[in-house]
């Protein structure tokens, strides 16, 4: 069993300037990290939702990463680790407590096809089954899952972690990015003229920047002549759909089954909802929020929050929701 030491968890937090109280001795151990609910003796536990305030006079942790205003409602048997942002801590501390299997192994299987002109760097796994084809450079401590196939036209810089089942050509992905299984990066886009259907053939590429992760099953396609772009430390969920020319700024959150059309420009900092539409051609500045399930039609100005369909600012869309409620209310 895994035992991290106090004296780590310190470390840790204070690397990433998070202040931190506690009488914790720093030989003291924790075998996981976990919920309040469901935190035994030996683990460490947060406490970040009021409404789990209930349960924190009953935690069963060791200890508890928590903001110091609740101290008071933690058992004797359980330590404060008071900090500012617990569920923050919480967060960067996840990390120690990972049985990290995406470290890279160096071993390129022989049950894999690569191409003699592709270039691969230190430290790659390659596992069974894929293809790295040609005009491909994969950097180091790089992780390939089974089944993938990289190139033509790819470059992986260090430390990505790319899962079973992906495709990746025409694409530069920046260092420290996971691409989850079944992940599609690169293909043609979606174009055609409209009377008589004649396909446009797409010959530019997709970079995705460092830190990101792209989810399971999601598609980025290539741009028509330049780049569709994925912005740094940008999270997008699984079964997402990003159009070709679409440029995301960076820091951005995209919730599972998101369609965004072409060529429309997203700011940083935006988080859009779950199943949400974005139409082609649009711009949506910095700071905005889409609500679940939105259809948005027009440009969106910066730290907008919008719902509905067409999307419009959220307090104008409750509105229409509660005369709408009252209008057909037949009791």
């Amino acid at each position: 069993m895994k035992k991290i030491k106090y004296s780590l968890i310190i470390s840790t937090l204070n690397n990433h300037s998070i202040k931190v109280i506690s009488d914790i001795k720093n030989d003291i151990t924790f075998a996981n990290i976990n919920s309040i609910k469901n935190a035994t003796e030996d683990d460490l536990s947060f406490f970040s939702n009021l409404k789990h305030l209930g349960n924190l006079k009953s935690i069963k942790s060791k200890a508890c990463l928590i903001k110091k205003d609740f101290v008071k409602y933690l058992p004797k048997e359980c330590a404060g680790i008071v900090v500012e942002d617990p569920y923050l801590a919480f967060a960067i501390l996840t990390e120690l407590f990972h049985d990290n299997i995406n470290i890279s192994n160096g071993i390129l299987s022989h049950n894999s096809n690569i191409d003699n002109n592709a270039i691969i760097h230190n430290n790659v796994q390659v596992d069974p089954f894929c293809i790295i084809d040609k005009k491909t450079e994969i950097y180091e401590n790089v992780k390939i899952g089974s089944n993938s196939k990289i190139g033509p036209n790819a470059i992986i810089h260090k430390n990505c972690i790319i899962h079973d089942n992906v495709s990746i050509s025409n694409a530069i992905i920046y260092e420290n990015c996971e691409i989850k299984s079944g992940a599609r990066i690169g293909g043609s886009g979606f174009g055609f003229e409209e009377k008589t259907k004649k396909k446009i053939f797409h010959y530019g590429n997709v970079i995705i920047g460092k830190n990101c992760t792209i989810g399971s099953n999601t598609t980025i396609d290539r741009a028509v002549f330049d780049s569709t772009i994925i912005g740094e430390f940008s999270q997008i969920d699984n079964l997402v759909q990003i159009a070709h020319n679409v440029i995301l700024g960076k820091h951005s959150i995209i919730a599972a089954q998101v369609g965004i059309a072409g060529s429309t420009i997203i700011g940083d900092f935006v988080k859009i909802g779950g199943q949400a539409g974005i139409a082609g051609h649009l711009e949506i500045l910095n700071n905005v929020t889409i609500a679940a399930k939105s259809g948005v039609t027009k440009n969106i100005d910066n730290n907008k929050v919008v719902a509905g369909f067409p999307a419009k600012d959220i307090k104008l869309w409750k509105k229409d929701i509660i005369e709408s409620r009252k209008k057909y209310d037949f009791r």
